[in-house]
């Protein structure tokens, strides 16, 4: 049998934290769009006010997943510092090297995720 396929974690930890810097960025940018929208009739009509709600309320789904993906990238930049990186959170199983590589912040081998319905 052969050696099972090494993690660079290097490439992996930096890959995160790339990502981590381009969602801060991100955040950083739009934070406009996720201020209250103005209700003065006298100054927007209702239709310009409504796109504005929209607008607004798609900025807000987006900022909460800007959020979810930080978090996942924070914890898995921790299981690297501690050691416990590429390894099931639920049943410590190895997470194979694939799954890792399409999504690094994935906490879960696929047999776990598939019992609570994740990816």
């Amino acid at each position: 049998m052969s050696e099972p396929i090494q993690v660079d974690l290097a490439a992996l930890r930096e890959r995160l934290i790339l990502r981590r810097q381009e969602l801060l960025d991100l955040a950083a940018s739009s934070a406009d769009s996720r201020k209250p929208v103005e209700l003065d009739q006298t100054r927007v009509g209702r239709l310009s006010r409504m796109d504005a709600l929209q607008s607004q309320a798609m900025s807000l789904e987006a900022e909460r997943r800007r959020k979810a993906e930080l978090q996942r990238i924070e914890a898995s930049l921790k299981r690297i510092e501690s050691g416990d990186y590429g390894y099931c959170v639920s049943c410590g199983a190895r997470i194979p090297l694939r799954r890792l590589e399409l999504d690094p912040t994935l906490p879960t081998c696929v047999d776990c995720a598939s019992k609570a319905g994740g990816h």
